[in-house]
């Protein structure tokens, strides 16, 4: 057992981490470019910071929380989400006081939730989201959408398609959900048993069931677009205003609810072509009386949460020619050899000389024989390999093989690493 990853989990491995850096860094600069600063909040908070926002009826609380008394006998829980860490975050800090609105992300946050391992989420996950507080314009609704929707199409996906809905506010919602509870009771024996128990919970995540059945039954239920109040209509209509000028295609889902709570007005979510179908890459919407719920002052916000393990699955599925991400490579610029473990000193302070120039250099640290030191450094995939021996060292120069063409030439010892910069990265001699 202790070699055994627990279930639900997944180690990253360094084959796999320069893509993962990849694609932070596409994340990273898309959120600097619409004006996003990173927040990090902690892996766990106090359980009644997700009962009170997620709501106590949803899925997320009710089933898949991992929760634990700690020393102090506090019930802690692993974040489930991290808009709610965030929101607590902007009050505890203050972070009202600044200007707004105020634009925050967050990046490879690990979040877990208790349910079946299933393709791209897992117990342990992890996500790209971004928020944004103090704007209550539609605007900063499409700002969002556009910038996630740049991150998904800017790594290659394909068929990326944006599906919006309101689901209202707490005005206007609870008439409409009288209207959906009497319309659900007479279809409750076709529904599945989650679904009967949500009719009593909370109707309206009766419309996010993924059970076909149970969607069947949905065709004719009321919809939330239909019974919007004045201000939820006209800030709907000024979403789909802004997307237009953006040239954005979307989808008016009313099925679209999402899984918390929080949520009023606008939601939404991203879908991708697979070849098992379309999936949802990223979700998000407006939640404009959280603040106020958890403690802090009336203040409106909008985010998203977009799944890192979803989105390497769907980059998986790409073809090689459809890849957009510039992943980089591990394998060293240059690798040093030495023709005897007398030379170790020399080889490391080259090698040290060599990466002060701004190469990835490496050196060998097993004794091996310099047959075994090019095999080796070939398995990298080194670009180059400088090979010091007694008489290269007595004349001052260092041997260097390009490892593509197998040509040889000796430089001077002292100019070896600007020489070798110049060879491998010129545009940085340039600059």
């Amino acid at each position: 057992m202790l070699t055994r990853i627990p279930k639900g989990t997944k180690d990253v491995l360094p084959a796999e981490s320069p893509r993962l850096q990849a694609i932070e860094a596409l994340m990273r600069e898309k959120a600097r470019l619409a004006g996003y600063a990173e927040i990090r909040t902690p892996v766990f908070e106090h359980t009644e910071l997700f009962s009170r926002s997620a709501g106590e009826t949803s899925d997320v609380v009710r089933k898949e929380m991992y929760t634990f008394l700690d020393k102090g006998n506090r019930s802690i829980t692993l974040k489930p989400e991290s808009t709610a860490g965030v929101v607590r975050a902007f009050i505890e800090s203050g972070l009202y006081a600044q200007a707004l609105p105020l634009k925050m992300y967050y990046l490879y946050a690990p979040h877990f939730r208790y349910e079946a391992p299933q393709a791209g989420r897992l117990r342990e996950h992890h996500q790209f989201g971004m928020e944004c507080f103090g704007a209550q314009q539609a605007s900063a609704d499409a700002e969002l959408i556009l910038t996630a929707m740049d991150v998904l199409v800017s790594m290659g996906l394909k068929g990326v398609a944006l599906r919006i809905n309101s689901i209202g506010c707490p005005n206007c919602r609870p008439a409409y959900q009288q209207q959906l509870l009497a319309y659900l009771q007479t279809k409750t024996d076709h529904l599945c048993k989650d679904c009967v128990e949500r009719t009593q919970t909370n109707p309206l995540r009766v419309l996010d069931c993924k059970n076909p059945a149970c969607q069947a039954q949905l065709t004719e239920a009321p919809r939330m677009l239909d019974h919007l109040c004045e201000e939820c209509e006209a800030h709907f209509t000024d979403l789909k205003y802004y997307l237009d000028i953006a040239e954005i295609s979307y989808v008016i889902d009313s099925g679209i609810v999402r899984g918390l709570d929080y949520y009023t007005k606008t939601v939404f979510e991203l879908t991708t072509d697979t070849p098992s179908g379309t999936l949802t890459a990223c979700g998000g919407g407006r939640y404009d009386k959280l603040v106020e719920q958890i403690g802090g002052p009336s203040i409106p916000a909008v985010g998203f949460g977009m799944g890192m393990e979803r989105v390497v699955m769907l980059l998986d599925q790409l073809r090689p020619e459809d890849q957009r991400l510039e992943v980089p490579s591990n394998a060293p610029d240059v690798f040093v050899a030495s023709l005897s473990k007398a030379l170790t000193r020399n080889a490391f302070e080259l090698t040290l000389a060599f990466r002060r120039a701004g190469l990835k250099a490496d050196m060998d640290h097993a004794a091996r024989s310099l047959k075994a030191q090019f095999k080796y450094a070939d398995k990298l995939g080194a670009a180059f390999v400088a090979i010091l021996g007694d008489d290269e060292i007595a004349k001052g120069v260092v041997k260097v093989r390009n490892m593509t063409t197998k040509e040889e030439d000796e430089i001077p010892l002292h100019m070896a690493p600007e020489a070798l910069l110049s060879r491998i990265k010129p545009h940085i001699k340039e600059a």
